[in-house]
């Protein structure tokens, strides 16, 4: 697994909370987010859910940090995570693969959530930049996404929201969040 791909359990969560609707409402919203990965699966009940939604709270703030162009809070941000849930990595060469890298599946599930999209995200940002990471430029969405076109010229969520925008501006490339049902 690339464990950059972790990033979007982070893009995921943070997506779960728009002005108009909260989608992390309750225990069972919280079990259909889960659903994204096998290494998830576990019993929640409401104190993971207060400790995802202050997940989300603290990974929105990176990516706000980001967009007010304060990388070094960002960072200090990310760092804070990953201090605070520690990734164990271990080597897999499960389903046929090659072997690589997976986080290893121990600790509550908010723990296990939390490393993840930290991990990712300092992977990813490493690799390619902590002004990868950005919110929608939409007017009406605050969905955050990770930029992946060629040329970083990426400034809204999806199609859709560069489709609706007042200026019609032009998408450049997919991101990894494209394709959430935003």
């Amino acid at each position: 697994m690339d464990l950059a791909s972790y990033a979007e359990l982070a893009v995921r969560l943070v997506n779960t909370s728009t002005p108009e609707e909260d989608r992390l409402g309750d225990v069972d919203a919280l079990r259909v987010l889960l659903t994204i990965g096998p290494h998830l699966n576990g019993r929640v009940g409401r104190p993971d859910l207060e400790a995802m939604r202050e997940l989300r709270a603290d990974l929105r703030a990176i990516f706000e940090s980001v967009a007010d162009g304060d990388e070094n809070d960002a960072a200090e941000r990310l760092n804070s995570l990953l201090l605070q849930h520690p990734v164990h990595p271990q080597i897999s060469d499960h389903d046929g693969q090659r072997w690589h890298l997976h986080i290893t599946e121990s600790g509550s599930v908010p723990d296990r959530y939390a490393a993840g999209a930290a991990m990712g995200l300092a992977v990813y940002v490493s690799a390619e930049g902590l002004d990868r990471l950005a919110i929608c430029a939409s007017g009406s969405c605050r969905n955050v996404f990770i930029d992946t076109s060629s040329n970083r010229s990426r400034h809204y969520c999806s199609d859709r929201c560069a489709g609706r925008s007042e200026n019609g501006a032009q998408v450049a490339g997919p991101s990894l969040s494209e394709g959430l049902g935003q």
